[in-house]
This record gives structure tokens, C-alpha cells and sequence, in this order.
């Protein structure tokens, strides 16, 4: 299962609608798992702490208990029982599923790829798999990949494909695909198939809707539901932009502000979040 595939719905459409900030609350337990748990010897969460954490972010209590028993069920927590209280933790799953997305999360430079690199992918799809052909989407939407027209997919840079489709459990997919590492050849104007393949415009606003909310914030009380909505803001620039070549987009294109932004808002919130949650936790607070 990828990161992306992981925040679809399931087949009852039971997923609570997002709060004003526009993330799922699935996405935002992901994010806090990601940017303050994961990594760290911590024992599992307690059902309390979700809750007053989500309920900062908009989410109420009912939707909340929804969320966790639903990505219960769905293997991505693990629910134990500690007298009375619920606790919660990543299964080996999902915690594979962040691990995976930290990597793009904390790179120094995530929209940076080598220049004059591409990645080709074809595949055909029996239309009565639909299902398939879904997930197979929004895998590669998450992988950087975009569609250049119906079977024909390009993303920046040299994807281990074979690897995006192991972690994802599409081996069926696999099948139904050929990729192939690939460069421009001369005559081929590279900043129209990009508008062709990805949304630009849309692209560029994500970064720069990023950039105005988080490089003036100002600290409030709650260190940890701004760390958690800062995360999920930044998955959301990440899914959108898989790292296009600036110089084929406006001058003043902002990925390197965006990112910049994140490094310098994640790097001032985070102490004082783990501080957050040690008392939450009733552990020594880490100086």
C-alpha cells in the first residue's frame, strides 16, 4: 500500500468530511505519527491524546473515535487495551508507509531532480478492473508521475518502479507495465509536455498558499496541532509537485521557498511539540 492509497477512502464512504484546515483527520493522525512518534521510543497513544489533539484541528470527538477505529480495521493501528483506556500504535504496515514518506518529508532538496532525467511508464488496463486501475493511479500520482495521455506516464528523474509497485502490492499491475528510463531529444519543447502532464498553475498556487500560512506563524499553545497541520500541509505540496524542473516553469517559480519554509517552521515546532507530548504522556519532559 502506498501513502497515497492509504488516505482513500474505504468502500463505504465512511470517511468523515475534512475540517475547515481540509484534511482528513486519517491524514492528520499520519502526520502526528510521522512528525512527532515515529522514531522515538514512545509508548502507544492513549485515545485521549487524539482527541484533544484533532479536536484542535477542527475534528470532533464522534469523528475522531471513527478515525481510529476505522484505521484500526484497516491495519494501519494497532488498538491496546490498558485497563480502561484505548492506546494506540502504527502497525508494521503502516509504520513502513511513513517511514517510506519521510523520505521525501525531511529531504533537504525534494524538488530537485537530475536534470534532463525521465522516468516512461505504458501500461493497459482490462476495463473491468477498475479498482485496480484506481489504486494504480494514485500510486503514481504519489510516486511523481503524471499522465502525458490514456497508459502513458512520465515522472522527473529515474523511479525505481519495480520498488513503487512492491511497496504498494500492485504486482498484478506490474504485470500490465513497461518503464523505461528516458531523456528529451532535441526539438522536444520539455515545458509543454510538463503543462500537458501536471496541473502547473495548480501546482504553483499549492506552493505559495504554503509559503503565505507558514513562514510568518506565530507560536500558540498547542506547539503539537500546529506541528501535526504543518506536516499534512506539506504532504499536500509534496503529492502535487513531484519535483519539475524549475527552469522550464516561471522564474520565480517557489518549490525553494516552499521547502524552506517547512524546514525552518518543522525545526522551530518540534521541541517544543515532543515537550507537548511528554506531558501528555507523563513522561520527563526532554530538555
Amino acid at each position: 500500500m502506498s501513502a497515497e492509497a492509504a488516505e482513500v477512502p474505504g468502500p463505504t464512504g465512511e470517511e468523515p468530511a475534512a475540517p475547515p484546515n481540509g484534511h482528513r483527520p486519517q491524514a492528520l493522525v499520519f502526520s502526528f505519527f510521522g512528525g512527532v512518534v515515529r522514531g522515538r521510543d514512545l509508548p502507544p497513544i492513549p485515545t485521549s491524546v487524539f482527541l484533544r489533539l484533532l479536536g484542535g484541528l477542527g475534528v470532533a470527538e464522534a469523528a475522531a473515535r471513527a478515525t481510529l477505529a476505522r484505521m484500526t480495521r484497516k491495519g494501519l493501528l494497532e488498538r491496546i487495551q490498558v485497563g480502561r483506556a484505548a492506546h494506540y500504535r502504527l502497525t508494521p504496515e503502516a509504520d513502513a508507509l511513513v517511514r517510506k514518506a519521510d523520505e521525501r518529508v525531511s529531504a533537504p532538496a525534494p524538488f530537485e531532480q537530475p536534470d534532463g532525467q525521465w522516468t516512461l511508464l505504458s501500461y493497459s488496463m482490462p476495463e473491468s478492473r477498475r479498482d485496480l486501475r484506481h489504486k494504480l493511479r494514485a500510486t503514481l500520482t504519489w510516486a511523481g508521475f503524471g499522465g502525458l495521455r490514456d497508459g502513458l506516464w512520465i515522472a522527473p528523474g529515474t523511479i525505481d518502479v519495480g520498488a513503487v509497485f512492491a511497496d504498494a502490492g500492485l504486482s498484478e499491475a506490474a504485470g500490465l507495465a513497461e518503464w523505461f528510463s528516458a531523456s528529451p531529444l532535441p526539438g522536444v519543447r520539455v515545458e509543454r509536455f510538463i503543462r500537458r502532464a501536471w496541473p502547473v498553475d495548480r501546482i504553483q498556487e499549492e506552493h505559495e498558499t504554503f509559503v503565505r500560512t507558514w513562514w510568518s506563524w506565530s507560536e500558540n499553545e498547542d506547539p503539537l496541532g500546529q506541528v501535526t497541520l504543518l506536516g499534512a500541509d506539506w504532504l499536500r505540496v509534496l503529492r502535487a509537485d513531484p519535483g519539475l524542473p524549475a527552469r522550464f516553469l516561471s522564474p520565480d517559480w517557489p518549490a525553494a521557498r516552499s521547502a524552506a519554509a517547512y524546514r525552518r517552521c518543522y525545526d522551530a515546532l518540534l521541541p517544543a511539540a515532543q515537550r507537548c507530548l511528554a506531558v501528555e504522556l507523563g513522561q520527563a519532559v526532554p530538555g
